[in-house]
């Protein structure tokens, strides 16, 4: 039996960092097999962004006083580079199952642990709930807030019609047409700065479930978005789902992203991959590479790594749910160093369970701290 990519969450609790949702419940199941990943020996994770876990959009770091004489303004030319600097950091949006825990429970033991090698990591927000009336407000929320901060949100759309399936991760759109103008305004709430969109997670890598004729509409419905998306706020930019590294040969992958849109700069920006799984980002930077090859289009587009949870690696057998022994991967960071990564992401939360160490979808402080631990 094939098990799925990524971990998410029907409605309710988000399946991957930090949930934007108005409703409870919902479940959080994997599907693609995780297969092994060798362990990445040079995966130290960087040294987290030192965040309260009450911070709002007005929140700013006050700056060191010295006794020294004041220094001179910056230059032009410095201040661009600070202004640059600061729009590549990643929002951490302020509300949370997580953050919930970190302040209601100061005196636990694990608390240090997750509260400075999780809580204070930027995260991405889902919404997975099929709230038409909603939508516009609950995004303009995320982004206006990474706007008052200078910083770069993460939103994950993900209500497809037959998401998952018809698994545990089963709802959306009760159509295309519907989908589509939920879509619509979702990209009303985007605003006009800078903003990264995960674009429905397993919706292109799972689409072997769908006929012909049900893919085919799919990927039309996908191309669109993008670009309502990208003409919504020409600052947004928007990843296709490339599944992971363990899962489809590259050109397959490729085929069905080029037909989803996925290499047209006016839909696109490029693809994601390992979105709640657990592939060494070594081998995810490898398999991107190859999809973006085998997708053509301009330069310009490259790829998104989901590195919340694989810090080890996956488990090599093939355990999906829970597994032990992973730890978490690299910081989120809009500055890899790599060509055409254009960055390291956390979509699913460390400590969202998958449905073994809890309930599908809920935040488990056991879980967390396991996956945080040096």
């Amino acid at each position: 039996m094939v098990v799925a990519a990524s971990v998410v969450v029907a409605v309710g609790t988000a399946a991957g960092m930090i949930s934007a949702l108005d409703e409870g419940g919902g479940s959080d199941e994997a599907r693609p097999e995780v297969t092994y990943s060798p362990r990445l020996q040079s995966l130290p994770v960087e040294p987290p962004v030192s965040l309260s876990p009450s911070e709002s959009p007005s929140a700013s770091p006050s700056p060191t006083k010295k006794k020294a004489s004041p220094t001179p303004s910056p230059t032009k030319t410095e201040r661009e580079r600070q202004t640059a600097a600061v729009l590549t950091r990643l929002y951490r949006h302020p509300e949370s199952q997580l953050l919930d825990w970190v302040r209601e429970n100061t005196g636990d033991p694990r608390h240090g642990v997750i509260q400075s090698r999780i809580a204070a990591q930027p995260a991405a927000v889902w919404f997975a709930d099929f709230s038409p009336d909603t939508i516009t407000a609950r995004v303009r929320a995320v982004t206006s807030g990474g706007a008052a901060l200078g910083r770069v949100p993460v939103v994950v759309a993900y209500a497809i019609r037959d998401r998952d399936c018809g698994g545990a991760s089963q709802g959306g759109a009760p159509d295309l047409d519907a989908y589509d103008d939920w879509i619509d305004r979702f990209a009303a709430g985007l605003g006009s700065d800078d903003v990264i969109v995960v674009l429905e997670p397993d919706s292109v890598a799972q689409a072997e479930c769908l006929s012909g004729g049900q893919r085919a509409d799919r990927f039309a419905s996908l191309a669109r978005a993008g670009r309502v998306l990208k003409e919504a706020n020409p600052r947004a930019r928007v990843y296709y789902d490339a599944g992971h590294s363990g899962w489809h040969a590259p050109g397959k992958q490729a085929g069905w992203l080029k037909q989803a849109g996925a290499a047209l700069p006016a839909s696109s920006d490029g693809i994601f991959s390992n979105v709640s799984n657990f592939h060494a980002t070594a081998d995810e930077i490898a398999y991107d590479r190859q999809v973006l090859v085998a997708l053509g289009g301009p330069a310009s587009l490259g790829a998104v790594i989901d590195t919340s949870r694989n810090g080890n690696g996956a488990p090599a057998d093939g355990e999906w749910c829970d597994p032990a022994g992973r730890r978490i991967g690299r910081a989120p960071t809009l500055s890899t160093g790599e060509a055409r990564i254009d960055g390291y992401l956390w979509v699913k939360l460390p400590g969202e369970s998958d449905g073994c160490k809890g309930t599908p979808g809920t935040f488990s402080p056991s879980y967390a701290y396991d996956l945080a631990s040096p």
